[in-house]
């Protein structure tokens, strides 16, 4: 394998300027220039709904990814700028008015913490079912283990994001609520964990973005994966939208090319590395520097796996899908997960009927081919596994939803077909019924078993 020193620019790509890291948050949202042209009763929605829900963005989006000429339509405003309808108008309306009023932040803040309780803040039961404890009963913040084979590890550092997606489903860790983050800056609390749990195959790296971290953090909890006692570790996964919001990490940042010998090593020591990048809309891959910041990580040995979830207002059509899994292809990353989107923050300005979500997946894995149809979905991340739409069918005279577990609490539920009845409606799993007959699915009463002995 070469050395990351000797693939350091693409020559058709030209010498690449290092890019300041410019930022604005909520604070400063009336400092971005491109803003000034909006009207300004929008301008004061963004500030009421960046009160409640977290908002970053930076330079990069602002000036690379955003088509100004049309906004409010345009995709990437969408996915990076609030807009009214991410708050029920109830709950806009309370906050409108202290901004009317000229409310000091702390009143602001106390009204923010309770809108933000009526969101859902961390659904699917991580806190109470995913976090595992010690001996002594104690939670381990900072690690979630829902899988046998795969824990997932909140860097502390790495708890923030180049900018913030409107829709995630992690914007508790952002909004400033101890109470309410995962992470941990424990690296020896990660191994030690991981040391005495050989059925563990899988770490993947989360936040937040662990990318947004020096290089020398990330070390300090990677390189330990390396030692002979972890080598039950074959795969390190790390979750990042930086390839879309700032790939300058992996060219011009001052440790990019330290970051990727990291990946290198890791490599070169037999684990399979994979960047889990998160990608909703093709726009994100026209950019000259995120080919090369693609090209660069693919040269390390690592592979780059997309996933993100089905929008309204953002890709919520067939053909956006299809040609951002055409694209990925042609770059070398592998398509790998079309989500719907979770029951938490904004869902109800993005969520997308099941039955809509399936056809929309259907009618993109019609136009590509089979390199992209590694894509699996669509996908709902619930409480008790990653529940797969596979079709809509008649079974017995009954309409119904075909569903199966990807991956599960308890390993036997995966790749298990089961039957909801038919709602054109329904957004997510708890607004299924069973078909059939059936009064309940098949996981329920082991899920309820878990839910109570995790309470006890």
């Amino acid at each position: 394998m070469n050395s990351v020193v000797q693939f350091y620019r693409d020559p058709q790509l030209g010498a690449v300027e290092p890019r300041e890291f410019r930022v604005f948050n909520e604070r400063s949202i009336e400092r971005i220039p491109a803003l000034a042209s909006l009207p300004e009763a929008m301008r004061f929605e963004m500030q009421v709904v960046a009160s409640v829900l977290p908002f970053r963005v930076n330079d990069y989006v602002i000036d690379e990814l955003i088509d100004w000429s049309r906004v409010p339509d345009d995709p990437i405003f969408q996915l990076t700028f609030p807009q009214r309808d991410m708050l029920a108008p109830e709950a806009f309306e309370r906050m409108a008015v202290l901004h009317r009023q000229g409310a000091g932040r702390a009143e602001i803040q106390a009204l923010a913490r309770a809108l933000r309780e009526e969101l859902n803040p961390h659904p699917a039961g991580q806190m109470e079912l995913n976090r595992p404890s010690e001996e002594a009963g104690e939670v381990i913040n900072g690690l979630q283990h829902k899988y046998r084979e795969t824990v997932l590890f909140f860097p502390g550092q790495g708890q923030t994001c180049h900018s913030y997606c409107t829709f995630c489903f992690r914007w508790a860790q952002f909004v400033g609520d101890k109470e309410l983050r995962i992470a941990s800056t424990d690296a020896a609390l990660l191994h030690d964990y991981l040391r005495g749990h050989p059925e563990i195959s899988d770490l993947l790296m989360t936040g937040g973005d662990p990318m947004v971290m020096k290089t020398k953090h990330l070390k300090a909890y990677l390189e330990a994966l390396l030692e002979p006692e972890l080598a039950h570790i074959q795969t390190v996964r790390i979750g990042t939208k930086a390839l879309t919001f700032w790939p300058y990490r992996f060219v011009t940042d001052s440790d990019a090319d330290e970051l990727l010998r990291l990946l290198e090593r890791l490599v070169e020591a037999g684990k399979h590395v994979a960047l889990m990048a998160h990608y909703n809309h093709p726009n994100e891959l026209r950019t000259p520097i995120a080919h090369e910041a693609i090209r660069r990580v693919r040269d390390t040995g690592a592979e780059i796996r997309s996933q993100g979830p089905l929008l309204r207002h953002i890709n919520d059509d067939a053909e956006a899908w299809a040609e951002l899994w055409r694209e990925q292809v042609r770059l070398g990353i592998i398509p790998y997960y079309m989500f719907v989107e979770r029951d938490t923050g904004a869902r109800r300005y993005f969520e997308v009927p099941l039955a809509r979500a399936w056809e929309i997946y259907r009618e993109a894995m019609k136009q590509v081919s089979g390199l992209g149809r590694t894509a699996r979905g669509p996908s709902m991340s619930a409480e008790p596994g990653k529940v797969e739409i596979q079709g809509v069918a008649e079974v017995q005279g009954e309409k119904v939803f075909v569903l199966r577990f990807i991956q599960a609490r308890n390993p036997d539920w995966v790749q298990r077909p089961f039957f909801a009845r038919y709602d054109d409606q329904a957004t997510w799993i708890d607004q299924l019924k069973p078909a059939l007959g059936e009064d309940r699915f098949f996981f329920e009463d082991e899920l309820m078993a878990m839910k109570a002995e995790s309470a006890h």
